[in-house]
């Protein structure tokens, strides 16, 4: 049986290389830190300390070792040394209408999925918001993605974080439901390429979709092919104990989720028969509906 390779530090100068402008890259400049609680914290921290804050855009930060990563509503989460792909980037979305910035988790989970498809020849699958999934053997939750507004208005700038398991072992992993790439049994662990291969693909999507003032038909069909929640029955919990059960039908051009209702508890804006929207923010947990026959997300 061959060896696991060893867990070794990313490479700055070969991420430099790849993926700067100098070299014919999308990115300004790419950091690796070897320890820090939270790339999205620094660089949100860089953000409000720099006297011009537009100046950080296209900067990639990476951490060997992340200890205190953070998911949506503040959910906190560590993570093994040298094992995970934590990277937060800083994007300037100037032509993006600020109701549309909903779209940026899902923009990014369809570069992450390709990715892991393409390199790393796993079965992914998106589950909308903000979760990247792995589907047979090592099946489970792989990546999360956090998009964090740092100035709204005409240019908005946002900090983009993405939190990848690459070489955990089950007893690393936070909970029974995450896997990761060595788990799923991927075809490389190379952190290095993995992370070329994603910002090179999400410079790509965000570009275009900053140049089209939104989104067009090309993403949307790719997030629909991705999203193994459309089609599902789904229960959305809102907070307040609020329920919307139905069908996941479609996202919108807001990013939101909607809903062809079917059942209604609570002070949920929503009537049977009708369809709701449902935004990313406003979501305390998206879940199967009890008759569904799929676990948390997976078809």
């Amino acid at each position: 049986m061959t060896a696991a390779p060893a867990r070794r530090p990313f490479d700055p100068d070969r991420l430099t290389a790849a993926l700067t402008a100098e070299s014919g890259g999308s990115w300004r400049a790419v950091t690796v830190t070897a320890r820090t609680g939270s790339t999205n914290a620094d660089l949100r921290a860089a953000l409000a300390a720099a006297p011009d804050p537009d100046a950080l855009a296209g900067t990639v930060l990476l951490a060997d070792t992340q200890e205190e990563g953070r998911g949506r509503h503040g959910r906190g989460f560590g993570g093994a040394p040298l094992a995970q792909i934590p990277v937060s980037v800083v994007l300037n979305l100037s032509g993006v209408p600020m109701a549309g910035l909903g779209w940026l988790p899902l923009i990014t989970g369809v570069a992450v999925v390709e990715t892991l498809r393409e390199v790393g020849g796993l079965d992914a699958a998106l589950k909308w918001p903000n979760d990247v999934l792995v589907r047979g053997e090592g099946a489970g939750k792989i990546a999360g993605i956090l998009a964090e507004v740092f100035r709204a208005g005409d240019r908005p700038l946002v900090v983009l974080g993405v939190g990848l398991n690459v070489d955990q072992r089950a007893d690393e992993l936070p909970v029974d439901t995450a896997t990761s790439l060595a788990l799923a049994g991927a075809r490389t662990l190379d952190r290095d390429a993995l992370v070329i291969d994603f910002l090179t693909r999400l410079a790509a999507r965000v570009d275009r979709w900053c140049r089209r003032g939104g989104v067009d038909g090309v993403l949307l069909a790719d997030y629909r092919a991705h999203c193994s929640t459309i089609g599902l029955p789904v229960r959305a919990l809102l907070p307040g104990d609020a329920v919307i059960a139905g069908r996941a039908d479609d996202v919108d051009d807001q990013g939101r989720l909607l809903i062809a209702v079917e059942h209604v508890e609570g002070d949920a804006a929503a009537t049977v028969g009708g369809v709701a929207a449902v935004a990313a923010g406003d979501v305390t947990h998206l879940r199967p509906a009890p008759d569904g026959g799929a676990a948390d997300g997976l078809p």
